[in-house]
């Protein structure tokens, strides 16, 4: 039983164990992305796809596991992708005869000086190629001072000229007057700032090409757009530029795009039905949500993995995206975990071969699938983590709780709940019933919500509390419950635990009658990760074999219990 289940790592170890997995999460994303690889596919293990294509060409090949499934998202999905085509690849011309990866936009902004008229760039570095072994390309904004106008051009080699906004500010790149931030936001929340393309990356006989401002065709209203607010600390940074609700992250293309997929969603499931029925499965009429493993369940589990595929376009197809000029692609909205504004983004082109395509996230999300162990009992429930833990009988408890103030889920899952809930409503009503994720009962310390530091703090920690006292009266009692603690860099460097969510969550222990038992340090973070640099990134896991307390045990006080965890734990984790 894992009752903060997050992206489900831990049920679906214990699921490849062998073991009967258990999860809960008061966020329906996880939950949803849960369900999908411990509950869902258990139920269609063994079975053969049913596209017409794989099952001709499957002979007497056996499809072990959730493979079946996966053959069958790479099929529909690649369907999606055809008839996506002929509706919005005028949308996406080639240039050149060239296929565009992605095209690269700057913010505008009038010029505050007078004596300009027309918009200026806001470029963060203007540099698109920084391989080592190859000349650098960059682009130059030209100024042409009769039309008062801003054109781009493609240098290769030479020295880049550099950015015209950084983080204190910007500088008019016309007429050399200084921008301040101040003023890019009031541009923003006035609604006058603007995009110029500035360049396009194609795909060439030897690589990645940059040509200066393409052609863009002119683009259809959306017929849908996401509604609701950014709102806490971790999405605050965008709306002082004017992008306050979840559809202004995106352009008009990115929307219809995002948009047209959606829509082919409710295509999928009359094919998934008609092509099922056609190989003999039988029409139980039992939905996926109430335990059917039928046609009809079957058809419910294809629309969530390929609407699974749409949010990781999302992630890719934002105007909150970037170009990474080291390894030529596209570093998606989340490169860190928040969202951040940014200057000169990029959008990418679902039919593309290459960085943030379409077929691309189908085959991420069908790989997964393949992959999963499709085996034993799964059941993941939306719920928060104590009543969670009293719904399942004597559970074997590991999980990896929230740390304190470190990540606000819920603010930064909504960018991903509102398209879910926009394409699988009608498949998870429960799950997809509330307008935004739920906030209030999130067990983190947030400020921002609490108005206060105190009360963010009470709320944290009387909540780990109540969990923990939760765990040491249901856990199994021939095992112990083992509970995972980020341990961060900072923190071994300097000696000591400094860390606030740490020492609560060790006198949470205490204080519920647990003990702990064994500790044992784990890495399990990757090095390249954009936020596993610098003091504040997590280097490793500690892991807690924590049993009830029993009558007669010692109790140490706060301090003493403390300066011996602070003796023992860094000299373990460097090991």
């Amino acid at each position: 039983m894992d009752p903060f289940c997050g992206g489900g790592t831990i049920p679906l170890e214990a699921q490849r164990l062998g073991l009967s997995a258990y999860g809960g999460d008061l966020n329906p994303v996880p939950v949803l992305i849960t369900k999908a690889m411990v509950e869902i596919p258990p139920r269609f293990a063994g079975q053969p796809p049913v596209n017409p294509v794989s099952r001709a060409e499957s002979g007497l090949k056996t499809w072990k596991g959730a493979q079946g499934l996966a053959e069958d998202i790479r099929y529909y999905g690649e369907w999606m992708r055809e008839r996506a085509w002929e509706q919005i690849g005028h949308l996406y011309p080639k240039v050149d005869g060239k296929t565009v990866i992605a095209w690269l936009w700057a913010r505008t902004v009038q010029s505050p000086d007078p004596s300009w008229k027309g918009h200026v760039p806001l470029l963060k570095s203007g540099v698109l190629r920084n391989k080592p072994g190859k000349p650098v390309v960059w682009v130059e904004p030209i100024v042409n001072r009769d039309t008062q106008t801003v054109t781009y051009q493609i240098r290769e080699g030479g020295t880049p000229k550099g950015g015209t906004i950084a983080r204190g500010g910007g500088v008019c790149v016309a007429t050399g007057a200084p921008i301040t931030l101040k003023y890019v936001r009031e541009q923003g929340q006035r609604g006058l700032m603007r995009e110029e393309c500035i360049a396009a990356v194609v795909e060439g006989n030897r690589g990645r090409e940059y040509i200066s401002t393409p052609e863009i065709p002119d683009v259809p209203e959306p017929r849908w757009r996401p509604s609701g607010k950014l709102q806490g600390k971790a999405t605050d940074s965008v709306p002082l530029y004017g992008i306050t609700e979840w559809g202004d992250l995106f352009t008009d293309r990115q929307l219809v795009a995002l948009t047209t997929f959606s829509d082919l969603l409710s295509e999928i499931r009359v094919m998934v039905e008609r092509d099922a029925r056609s190989v003999g499965w039988i029409d139980y009429g039992t939905r996926l949500r109430d335990g059917g493993a039928g046609m009809v369940a079957y058809a419910d589990a294809l629309i969530t993995n390929l609407a699974f595929a749409i949010d990781r376009c999302a992630d890719y197809w934002s105007s909150v995206c970037s170009w990474q000029n080291r390894s030529e692609k596209i570093r998606c909205t989340f490169g860190r975990q928040a969202i951040a504004m940014i200057w000169d983004y990029v959008e990418g082109n679902p039919f593309s071969g290459s960085t943030g395509n379409w077929l691309g996230q189908v085959n991420w999300v069908a790989k997964a699938v393949a992959h999963l162990p499709a085996s034993d009992i799964g059941e993941v429930l939306q719920r928060d983590a104590v009543a969670r833990l009293v719904e399942v009988e004597m559970p074997l408890v590991c999980t990896d709780p929230p740390y304190y103030d470190n990540i606000q889920y819920a603010d930064i899952s909504d960018f991903f709940y509102v398209w879910l809930r926009h394409n699988l409503s009608g498949v998870w009503p429960d799950e997809c019933a509330t307008l935004q994720t739920p906030k209030k009962d999130e067990l983190v310390s947030n400020t921002w919500r609490a108005g206060s530091k105190e009360v963010a703090r009470e709320h944290f920690e009387s909540g780990m509390l109540t969990v923990m006292e939760q765990i040491a009266q249901n856990q199994h009692s021939d095992f112990p419950s083992t509970l995972f603690y980020g341990f961060k860099q900072q923190e071994i460097r300097e000696g000591a635990t400094t860390s606030t969510g740490w020492e609560t969550f060790l006198q949470g222990l205490v204080d519920a009658g647990l003990e702990v038992t064994a500790t044992w340090p784990v890495r399990t973070e990757m090095a390249n990760r954009a936020i596993a640099k610098g003091a504040a990134a997590l280097s490793s896991s500690v892991v807690l074999a924590c049993r009830p307390r029993s009558v007669d045990a010692r109790l140490e006080t706060r301090g003493g219990f403390l300066a011996a965890l602070r003796e023992e734990l860094p000299e373990a984790v460097g090991l």
